[in-house]
């Protein structure tokens, strides 16, 4: 049995725009200027308040921007104009392994719990994975904490499980546990960094994602062309 950790933000739903949004909101709510779009996004996968400390010091405002972070983030997820899409096949896919009985699913994300209820009551998702990690139950990305928990509550070992994400969090986060790891390009981090951070394979799409699991799955290894 093969388990398949997913990260969200980045690697299954682009929810850039609402993030970007929520910083800005949130900055001006302390009366700072807003980071940069890039620098909004290179902080995506750390769990908040860690993800405000890059952005204005350990002794600035964290914990001023991390509520008002959390209070917009949950207006604007009633904003039709600020949608946070799946990535295109993510869906098709997640749902394909889902009906396997050879794998398991799982999420380890950066995420609130109350932020991945969210998408499983909106999407119907509640059977689908057998572990959830998110921010309020372990330490943040790129502490092996979320991957630990998740081989516990499942059984599987750390040869037989593979995280998928977008950021060097998730892929350091992998190496820290010792287990596989999938990058993928569409995410919020560059492939050079990924692939810096010691991605076993990289991917441009899902259902290129879908064939290195495949792979995986069969044989228990990750192409390492591109690391």
């Amino acid at each position: 049995m093969k388990l398949i950790l997913f990260d969200v933000d980045g690697t299954i739903i682009d929810s850039q725009n609402i993030i970007v949004a929520s910083l800005e909101s949130a900055f001006a709510s302390v009366g700072l200027a807003a980071p940069s779009r890039t620098e909004a996004l290179s902080i995506v996968g750390l769990s908040l308040p860690h993800a405000f400390v890059p952005l204005v010091g350990p002794d600035g405002p964290v914990a001023e921007l991390t509520a008002a972070f959390k209070s917009a983030f949950a207006g604007f997820r009633a904003n039709a104009a600020i949608a946070s899409p799946f990535f295109e096949g993510a869906q098709e896919l997640i749902g394909s392994l889902g009906g396997r009985d050879d794998v398991m699913l799982g999420i380890a994300t950066g995420k609130s719990r109350r932020g991945v209820n969210h998408i499983f009551e909106k999407y119907g998702w509640w059977d689908l994975f057998a572990t959830v990690q998110t921010a309020d139950d372990a330490a943040s990305k790129p502490h092996p904490e979320m991957i630990l928990r998740a081989m516990a509550e499942t059984g599987v070992g750390q040869y037989d499980l593979v995280m998928i994400g977008d950021t060097t969090y998730d892929m350091e986060m992998a190496a820290n546990a010792g287990v596989n790891s999938i990058g993928v390009a569409w995410g919020y981090h560059g492939v050079d960094a990924l692939a810096a951070r010691g991605a076993g394979a990289i991917v441009s799409s899902y259902a290129e994602l879908g064939k290195v699991l495949d792979g995986f799955i069969a044989r228990g290894d990750i192409l390492r062309e591109n690391a």
